[in-house]
């Protein structure tokens, strides 16, 4: 009886032994957890707090908030019948309903503002469009007039938040075509008042469903972050 008894014991201490290093495991494991929690948190702090110093080094003005231009309008562009999806399907070509194409679906990704000497996809400049940027696309068989659109787009206040300027085989040679979302201005020759008209009146818009649930624009400066 007793030897049972002793035995029993010792079965009762393993088992408050085993307990005791399961507590001690987890408990362990909590730290950790809280400590990498803790971590992570400083370091997007000092990254959100190095992106506010870097934006006020000299040079590096803040990023524009845009016209937020929240309807077409009149006189400056035409205005197009949107197609009915707005969805997100990378990899897929996408049919578009006019040149270039003005809403759509399109892929997650986007393109960085800037001036392009070489084709991007509808796809993305579609996204571009959806967050409120303007897309200004060309045909100009003349170095020199690529030369003068290169030099407007540089010009244009704001363009490095707003504006992407890319090649476009689809339009006519001499072409020119300004697009965001649900609006067209195509016409032939480099016309700076036209494109700044187009430019100043659209940038940022709030034309599409997600700017307008947004109440504002995502620059493209910004939407490679934001991209999913």
């Amino acid at each position: 009886m007793a030897a049972r008894q002793k035995e029993r014991r010792k079965q009762a201490d393993r088992r408050t032994y085993q307990r005791e290093q399961r507590r001690e495991r987890s408990d362990a494991r909590k730290r950790r957890r809280r400590f990498l929690y803790l971590g992570v948190s400083a370091v997007i702090a000092v990254m959100i707090i190095a992106s506010f110093a870097i934006s006020s080094l000299p040079g590096r003005g803040a990023q524009s908030s845009g016209s937020k231009q929240a309807q077409y309008k009149e006189g400056v562009g035409a205005e197009q019948v949107l197609l009915p999806s707005a969805n997100h399907v990378d990899g897929r070509t996408v049919t578009y309903t006019t040149i270039p194409p003005t809403s759509g679906d399109h892929w997650g990704i986007t393109t960085q503002c800037g001036f392009y000497t070489e084709e991007v996809r509808d796809e993305t400049v579609m996204h571009n469009m959806e967050h409120g940027n303007v897309i200004m696309s060309y045909n100009l068989p003349d170095a020199a007039d690529v030369t003068k659109l290169r030099d407007i787009h540089n010009r244009l206040k704001d363009s490095q938040d707003w504006l992407v300027t890319r090649p476009y085989a689809k339009l006519a040679p001499g072409e020119v075509a300004l697009t965001v979302w649900g609006v067209l201005d195509r016409f032939t020759g480099v016309d700076e008042e036209r494109i700044k008209r187009f430019f100043d009146t659209y940038k940022g818009n709030l034309l599409s469903p997600e700017t307008k649930g947004l109440g504002q624009g995502i620059p493209c400066t910004t939407a490679q972050r934001l991209a999913p």
